[in-house]
């Protein structure tokens, strides 16, 4: 769905008994307990354990992109998932747990496989193999694969691609409501920004719905927009995005993005624009926080010495920690307030993140530009740091040379220019003066001269068992 909220592992996911329009029982089971059901309904426990272990990260990612995209809320049921083996996983309520499955689930549960760049859990589809096929995971057939010699992310990789990865430590969090409240005219929140998201994918399909501007700002293009909305869908024409019509726009979001499928457009990070918000302290609450809390949990999946926060609305303890985490790293005094200068780190790196994370995954022809900034120094944020950085990268010759190129000069990019410097025999200053850019521009016009230009790398999290280079 188009939220900025990261996925998170369900604490208790509520299970229906049957197809969704059938008048069955919903039961509510801790998560782990609910994989342990599925894995030991749906595999046999004597099969090898790369095969068990494949089977349990498709099961978990099928779970947890059903709850990520709302699927049955958005439809007005009251459960996150079925046991209907034509549309979700089997669950035999009550059912005895293989021993080795729940060991286990316990090591994996809190972790789902998605594709490189995509927000959603991969919606992991599955099949026996034998009896049913389908366009996923064949459970037979990764047994044979594991008989061959090969671990659960080859398995994986076989089936749904290489271009996967399997997100682990993944936060657990109560099963939350993307709809808190009705969403009008004058707002400006992220849940704005969810709504023009959708609106304007929508919109590809239901051309009458006009394109607007994704700013977080619920002005009267929005409005013109909802209102186009409510009409095409005979919803109450208010303008008001009520429940009803947040959960059809997220329903029509998920289905035309296919976000529920193996083969989705993909949940990109949030990207609109977002200003300072002004200062942001312990105890604070509201908007502003979601904000920062979710700025804070993307930028923690790549740099592991912030802490992982949670998305409370309120600014916590461990908020602080990661900000002064954050702080640290960026040589600001260490406050745990979200200063203007904090806000702006904060934003650069997200962006940097991002744009990384789009560079790699839609490569495009770039014009051969060198630096011409000088004098940029140690703490300096901007986009001329941030040209330095990707110039840097394009001649690293080793992969551990290269630094994240987010628009922040950090302790990073200091050292790495004081290491060029050493290379190419100038004095080890770590700043970007005269010398230094003519070097830089010099080495890379001979890169340019020879076409042997490194690509941009992908600042990913690290995969887990079995990862390779493939």
């Amino acid at each position: 769905m188009p939220t900025p909220i990261l996925p998170y592992i369900p604490k208790y996911i509520t299970v229906h008994l049957g197809a969704p329009s059938s008048n069955a029982e919903n039961v509510t089971v801790t998560f782990p307990d609910y994989i342990k059901n599925v894995a030991s309904s749906e595999i046999y426990p004597t099969w090898n354990e790369s095969a068990i272990t494949a089977n349990i990260y498709a099961q978990i990612s099928f779970a947890v992109n059903r709850v990520y995209t709302e699927f049955y809320y958005s439809q007005g049921y009251s459960f996150n998932i079925t046991n209907s083996t034509a549309i979700d996983q089997k669950f035999i309520y009550g059912r005895n747990i293989f021993e080795n499955i729940s060991n286990l689930v316990d090591e994996i549960f809190n972790s789902y496989i998605r594709r490189i760049g995509n927000a959603e859990p991969l919606a992991a589809k599955y099949c026996n193999g034998t009896t049913v096929t389908c366009d996923g995971l064949s459970q037979w057939g990764s047994q044979y694969l594991a008989e061959q010699g090969r671990n659960s992310v080859q398995i994986l990789r076989y089936y749904y691609g290489n271009n996967i990865e399997i997100v682990s430590n993944v936060p657990i969090s109560n099963v939350r409501m993307s709809y808190t409240a009705p969403v009008r005219r004058g707002e400006y929140s992220r849940d704005v920004a969810v709504i023009q998201i959708a609106l304007n994918r929508i919109s590809e399909d239901y051309p009458l719905i006009p394109k607007i501007a994704v700013d977080s700002r619920f002005g009267e293009s929005t409005e013109r927009a909802v209102r186009t909305f409510q009409e095409i869908f005979n919803l109450t024409l208010d303008g008001i995005v009520g429940k009803a019509t947040w959960y059809k726009l997220i329903y029509l979001y998920t289905g035309m993005t296919g976000l529920s499928e193996i083969n989705s457009e993909g949940q990109k990070y949030f990207s609109s624009s977002l200003e300072y918000p002004d200062a942001i302290e312990l105890g604070n609450t509201g908007e502003k926080v979601y904000v920062t809390q979710y700025l804070l949990q993307a930028v923690s999946w790549f740099y592991p010495n912030i802490p992982t926060v949670e998305f409370t609305g309120r600014f916590n303890e461990n908020d602080v920690n990661a900000v002064k985490e954050l702080q640290k790293m960026y040589s600001l005094p260490q406050t745990g307030v979200v200063d203007e200068k904090t806000w702006d780190v904060l934003y650069q790196t997200f962006i940097g993140i991002r744009d990384a994370l789009n560079n790699a995954l839609n490569p495009i022809e770039k014009e051969i530009t060198y630096l011409n900034s000088l004098n940029l120094n140690y703490g300096d944020v901007n986009r001329d740091v941030r040209d330095l950085q990707e110039k840097l990268n394009e001649i690293a010759e080793t992969q551990s040379e290269r630094i994240m190129a987010n628009g922040a000069f950090s302790r990073q990019t200091s050292a790495r220019l004081a290491q060029f410097q050493k290379t190419n025999g100038l004095p080890q200053t770590g700043i970007l003066d005269a010398e230094t850019l003519r070097q830089i521009n010099s080495v890379y016009r001979q890169l340019i001269s020879n076409n042997s230009i490194a690509p941009t790398q992908y600042p990913k999290a690290e995969l887990g068992m079995g990862d390779t280079d493939n």
